[in-house]
């Protein structure tokens, strides 16, 4: 109970930070006078949000349903893929040079031929958010199973533990922090890819919002969409880090 106004000030702290950004943001657009079209106020952005209320929320959900069955892709994917590379040499000193080349591969160069080859529908934007996300999962799945202690797993197969029971016992209890650190890192990419996918060719979702509306100088409107954006990703990052704590629980 001591630390409870601790712990509210942690949480307070930040918010008064936006808070004060935004106030400063107001008054500097009404003291320089800047017209709309340049940069709105935040005042404006939100009664933007509230007349295009309905549209946002249908593109929103157009660009959630993008980034959520992208990233679990991904991850159903890049799990397995980096159990047989930590555990089967031969993969490891094949797979994982390729894997790092198309790493290196700009996602944004790849977006218009995944859109050529699939269409305008929303399957493009989805392979392009696998290929955003798939690497950082991977990378640090492997580096998670290899952080067991040496000694640890030497102990274990002296009592005869089966590769298994290494893995399940030793290995995943130490790759868990950082394989939910790769989702953490992979699902704020996967809201990026996106929108770099609905910026080249797509009928619906944020990323047209915001084409369209800056086509149109109606920059408050993609203010809003922006600041969609920004809320879905950080909120999609807190529930990754709320199954994190799930899961360390569950184990311990």
């Amino acid at each position: 109970m001591t630390d409870t106004p601790a712990r509210w000030r942690a949480r307070l702290e930040p918010l008064a930070i936006f808070a004060a950004l935004f106030l400063l943001w107001e008054l500097a657009v009404r003291w320089f006078a800047l017209p709309s079209w340049l940069l709105p106020a935040p005042s404006e952005i939100l009664a933007t949000a509230r007349d295009w209320a309905p549209e946002l929320a249908a593109n929103a959900l157009v660009t959630l349903r993008e980034t959520v069955t992208g990233f679990a892709l991904a991850v159903a994917i890049s799990v397995p893929l980096a159990v047989l590379i930590a555990f089967t040499r031969v993969l490891r000193r094949v797979l994982y040079p390729i894997l790092l080349g198309l790493q290196s591969v700009p996602k944004v160069a790849l977006a218009p031929l995944v859109t050529l080859w699939l269409g305008v529908g929303e399957a493009p934007k989805v392979v392009i958010v696998v290929l955003v996300c798939f690497f950082p999962v991977l990378v640090n799945m492997i580096a998670g199973l290899e952080a067991a202690p040496r000694n640890m797993v030497d102990l274990m197969r002296s009592v005869e533990a089966s590769r298994w029971q290494v893995f399940r016992r030793l290995r995943l209890p130490f790759a868990l922090p950082h394989i939910f650190t790769g989702c953490k890192v992979a699902v704020t990419f996967a809201v990026i890819g996106s929108v770099i996918a609905e910026f080249v060719a797509a009928q619906s979702g944020l990323g047209y919002l915001i084409l369209m509306s800056t086509s149109q100088s109606l920059t408050p409107l993609a203010f809003a969409a922006i600041l969609l954006l920004t809320l879905m990703s950080v909120l999609l990052f807190y529930l990754i880090e709320w199954a994190e704590r799930r899961a360390v629980t569950w184990h311990m």
